[in-house]
């Protein structure tokens, strides 16, 4: 029998550096976990995204064990990443603040396909050339 789910908990966390420190803290303290447990068990298992955003979805179950499950990057860190930008213009409309390659976007793309809902590279690309478009990045 499966266990009973009693709550999902999605945080972005960087990765190899949770602590118990809002938000982390209060999110597992009110679902009633071991808030230090699960920084050392997190932070064990994303070392090798060291300072990168790492959204986790945490399941907890009834008898207050969990799991937890860590995602790709959002698409506008990865995107940052590749243009080498430390954050997306105010006013993508008027103000571009750098571009990137199809080649770029592609490899962009590929990085965060397991979390979008395709499976198709083209049309990943074209969800990301969407983001890239609201921070004021050009594709060229």
């Amino acid at each position: 029998m499966a266990k009973e789910i009693l709550t999902k908990i999605k945080l972005q966390v960087k990765g190899g550096q949770a602590n118990p420190a809002p938000p982390v803290g209060p999110a597992l303290g009110q679902a009633g976990l071991n808030i230090q447990e699960f920084c050392t068990r997190f932070n064990a298992a994303s070392k090798d995204k060291m300072g990168q955003v790492v959204p986790v979805e945490i399941t907890v179950y009834k008898d207050r064990s969990y799991t937890f499950v860590m995602k790709e990057p959002p698409a506008s860190e990865l995107l940052k990443q590749v243009a080498g930008i430390q954050k997306g213009s105010g006013k993508a409309l008027t103000e571009k603040i750098g571009s990137i390659t199809r080649a770029q976007l592609r490899e962009a793309a590929q990085k965060k396909l397991p979390d979008l809902n395709t499976k198709n590279i083209e049309a990943a690309m074209k969800i990301l050339e969407g983001t890239a478009r609201q921070m004021g990045l050009e594709i060229k």
